[in-house]
């Protein structure tokens, strides 16, 4: 699958006010600076669909583009970026979740995790609260192309075994490169495939 036509639709802060839910969705959340908006844009091959920034943090909306009139891609809000006032964190927080529990039409949450770093408590707190309310989700490994293959390999290594303490098995991962475009591929078709699946 290739994206022909990206185009933002709205930014609020209120899931009740996202589209109408008659369109597949697939939202993209991660730890703030983690290259969510990058890869996004690597996804649509539009520099500038989603905006980024060197300063964390920025994505404080549920933003939502349509996808060749036939789903939805979400830029969701960072979390865990601790430079913020407790009170906006808070409400970030509640933000995501409302959108992640009461959102009906959304058929995958993708996780960035940055491929370069250890196991993060807040990324596997988040899935495991993903698992614990049966939300479906799937892990994109960003800016791999950052490391060495074999430093790579390790990193991802590690990350499965700390995960293989609380999970039965992994979930579906991308390892992903914005500037290279790695990852594309199969990630829009893994998306191909969700959606074939919904039809039915």
């Amino acid at each position: 699958m290739d994206i022909k036509e990206a185009r933002f639709i709205v930014s609020n802060t209120d899931v009740a006010k996202c589209p109408k839910p008659d369109k597949p969705e697939y939202a993209f959340i991660g730890r703030s600076n983690v290259g969510k908006s990058s890869l996004i844009n690597m996804l649509a091959k539009k520099k500038s669909l989603a905006k980024t920034s060197g300063s964390p943090g920025k994505t404080k909306l549920i933003n939502h583009f349509e996808i060749d009139s036939d789903w939805y891609l979400v830029d969701l809000p960072g979390y865990g970026y601790a430079k913020i006032a407790k009170a906006e964190r808070k409400k970030w927080e509640k933000l995501i979740r409302n959108y992640i529990l009461l959102r009906q039409n959304l058929i995958c949450l993708f996780v960035l995790i940055d491929a370069r770093h250890e196991p993060q408590k807040s990324d596997l707190e988040f899935m495991e609260w993903l698992g614990m309310d049966q939300i479906p989700f799937a892990i994109i490994f960003t800016k791999i192309d950052k490391l060495k293959p074999e430093v790579l390999s390790g990193k991802l290594k590690a990350y499965e075994q700390k995960m293989m303490e609380t999970w039965e098995s992994m979930p579906v991962t991308f390892l992903t490169s914005a500037e290279k475009g790695t990852g594309r591929n199969e990630i829009l078709s893994y998306i191909k495939t969700l959606n074939k699946t919904a039809e039915s």
